[in-house]
C-alpha cells in the first residue's frame, strides 16, 4: 500500500501526470478521449490498482470545484457572443428543462428497477431522483475537449449549442442535487416521506431563483469589472494578468456563494463577458488558461479516478449498464426531443446529433460526493454507479461523436486557420488578416503601390513560399503570395 504523503506527494503526482499524458498520446491514435484515460490511469494507480491509497471524498470534491472554475471560465472566455446568440433560446432550454426532464425520467426508471429482486439495491424515490439529478447534465469539460481538441466542425449551429448547453447546465443539476439532498436528509430525520411537502417546494424554488438570480448577477458585474481593471492597471510583467484574472475567478465563485448564487454560472457568465471585449494582452492569457486548463482536468480526473474502488462499482455493474443504457438511448433522447418541441427550425438530424452528445464526466462524479459528504443512506451506491456510467459514456458515446455526425451528414470540413505569421498586435492597435493574391488581385498592377486595398488597411509582411519579405511599394508581387495586412476595419472574429 502507498500513502500520499508531504514527501511523497510531489514524486507521485508526477509520475502520474506524465503517465497520463504518454497514455492519452497513445489513445489518441484510437479515437479514445483523453479525459477517459485520465481515469483509467487514476484508477490503475488507486487502491485497487497499484495501492495507492486516496480516500477522502472531501480533497477529490475541492480539487473538482477548483478546476470546474477554471474549465469553464476558459470555456465562457472562448465562447462568443455572435455564435451562440442565434442559438440562445435551445441552448438554455436544454441546460434548464432539458436537465429537469432528464431527472424525471431516470430517476422514476431507477426507482422501478430498484424494486426488481435481481437487482442488489433498492433505494427510496427520493434516493432514485437524487441519483439521477447528479449525473443530468452534459459535462463541460468532457464536451469542450472532444468538440475544440478533436477540431470537430459541424452544420447548424450545432457546435455552439451544445458547448452553451454544456457550459451552462451544471448550476441546474447541481441545484436538483443540492434541493434533493436537503429532502432526503428532512425524510430521514422525520421518519416519514410526508413532512411539509408546501414547504420543500417553496424552498426548492428560493433556492433555484437565489441560484440563477445571485449567480447571473455576480458572473456579469464580476466580468465588466475585470474587463476595466485589466485594461487599466497597466502590469509592468505580462504573466501577472493571467494570474490575476485566475484570482478574479475564484473570487468570482466565491462571492457567489456567500450571496446563495450558483458559483459555476457565475464563472462561466464572467468569462463570456471578458471573452467578447477587448483585453489587453489576450494571447498570453489565453495560453495560460488553456494551460491551466489542461492541468486542471488531468488532476481532477486523476483525483476522481484514485478516489473509486473498482471492485465495490463492479458490483453494481449490471443495475449500472441498465441505468445508463436507459440514459442514452431513452432519457437523454426523450429529453432533447420534448424540450426542443418548439424549435420547429431544428431539423430531426440535428436533435438526434443532440441527444447522443450527452456526455457524463467528471461533473456528475464530482455532484456525486455531495450525497457521500452528507451521509445520505445510499450514497456509497450512488458513487460507484455515477462513475460507472461516466465510463460507460466516456466509451461509447465519447469515441463516437464523429462518426455519428458523418452517418448524420452534419460534420463539414474545418475552415482554413491563418496564422498570421505568428505576429499578434494589442487588440487596440487593430486586427490582423491574411490576403492570398491571385491572378485577379493583380489585374491593375503588381506593386503595393499599385494593388487596390481599402483605406484603413496596411500591408504588414508578405510571405513567398518559406521567404518573408519587408514590403514597400516598390517590391513586385505574384499571384500566391499571402500579405499580412492591419486594419482598423475588419470585424471581430
Amino acid at each position: 500500500m502507498i500513502y500520499f504523503t508531504s514527501e511523497n506527494l510531489l514524486f507521485v503526482g508526477s509520475i502520474l501526470i506524465f503517465t497520463s499524458i504518454l497514455i492519452s498520446k497513445a489513445g489518441f491514435r484510437f479515437g479514445l478521449p483523453s479525459l477517459l484515460l485520465f481515469l483509467l490511469v487514476g484508477m490503475l494507480f488507486g487502491s485497487d490498482g497499484l495501492g495507492l491509497q486516496f480516500d477522502n471524498v472531501r480533497q477529490a470534491q475541492f480539487v473538482g470545484i477548483v478546476a470546474l472554475c477554471v474549465i469553464l471560465f476558459t470555456g465562457g472566455l472562448e465562447t462568443k457572443i455572435k455564435e451562440i446568440k442565434p442559438v440562445l433560446a435551445p441552448g438554455l432550454a436544454l441546460s434548464t428543462i432539458g436537465v429537469i426532464l432528464t431527472t424525471a425520467l431516470t430517476g422514476g426508471f431507477v426507482y422501478l428497477i430498484s424494486g426488481w429482486d435481481k437487482i442488489p439495491i433498492a433505494l427510496p424515490l427520493v434516493t432514485c431522483l437524487l441519483m439521477a439529478a447528479t449525473m443530468s447534465s452534459t459535462d463541460s469539460a468532457a464536451v469542450f475537449n472532444l468538440l475544440r481538441g478533436k477540431n470537430v466542425n459541424l452544420k447548424n449551429n450545432l457546435k455552439p449549442v451544445l458547448e452553451l448547453e454544456s457550459g451552462s447546465n451544471d448550476p441546474m443539476a447541481y441545484i436538483l442535487t443540492i434541493v434533493l439532498i436537503q429532502v432526503a436528509t428532512d425524510i430521514a430525520a422525520a421518519g416519514t416521506g410526508d413532512t411539509g411537502t408546501w414547504k420543500v417546494v417553496s424552498n426548492a424554488l428560493l433556492v433555484l431563483l437565489m441560484q440563477f438570480g445571485a449567480g447571473t448577477g455576480t458572473g456579469l458585474f464580476m466580468g465588466y469589472l475585470s474587463v476595466r481593471i485589466i485594461n487599466r492597471i497597466n502590469l509592468r510583467n505580462t504573466p501577472l494578468y493571467a494570474i490575476m484574472l485566475l484570482s478574479i475567478v475564484f473570487f468570482t465563485f466565491s462571492i457567489a456563494g456567500f450571496l446563495h448564487g450558483n458559483g459555476y454560472l457565475a464563472v462561466y457568465i464572467a468569462g463570456i463577458v471578458i471573452g467578447n471585449h477587448k483585453i489587453t494582452n489576450r494571447k498570453e492569457i489565453s495560453s495560460f488558461l488553456d494551460g491551466m486548463t489542461w492541468l486542471m482536468q488531468i488532476g481532477m480526473f486523476l483525483t476522481l479516478g484514485l478516489l473509486v474502488e473498482p471492485s465495490e462499482m463492479i458490483k453494481l455493474a449490471p443495475m449500472a449498464l441498465l441505468i445508463g443504457a436507459f440514459m442514452m438511448l431513452i432519457a437523454r433522447p426523450a429529453s432533447v426531443f420534448l424540450t426542443l418541441l418548439p424549435f420547429r427550425k431544428i431539423s430531426l438530424k440535428s436533435k438526434t446529433f443532440i441527444s447522443w452528445v450527452g456526455l457524463r464526466g467528471a461533473v456528475p462524479i464530482i455532484f456525486a460526493t455531495y450525497p457521500v459528504i452528507d451521509g445520505i443512506p445510499g450514497s456509497d451506491q450512488i458513487f460507484n454507479i455515477v462513475f460507472f456510467i461516466t465510463l460507460l459514456s466516456l466509451v461509447i458515446q465519447g469515441t463516437t461523436i464523429t462518426p455519428v455526425a458523418s452517418l448524420l451528414k452534419l460534420n463539414e470540413p474545418m475552415p482554413e486557420k491563418h496564422d498570421m505569421f505568428g505576429i499578434e498586435v494589442p487588440e487596440e492597435a487593430g486586427k490582423l488578416a491574411e490576403l492570398t493574391l491571385t491572378e485577379d488581385s493583380l489585374l491593375h498592377g503588381d506593386t503595393l503601390k499599385e494593388l487596390k486595398l481599402p483605406e484603413g488597411m496596411l500591408v504588414m509582411m508578405i510571405k513567398r513560399n518559406d521567404k518573408f519579405i519587408v514590403p514597400n511599394g516598390r517590391v513586385k508581387l505574384y499571384s500566391g503570395d499571402r500579405l499580412l495586412i492591419i486594419s482598423d476595419r475588419i470585424n471581430e472574429p
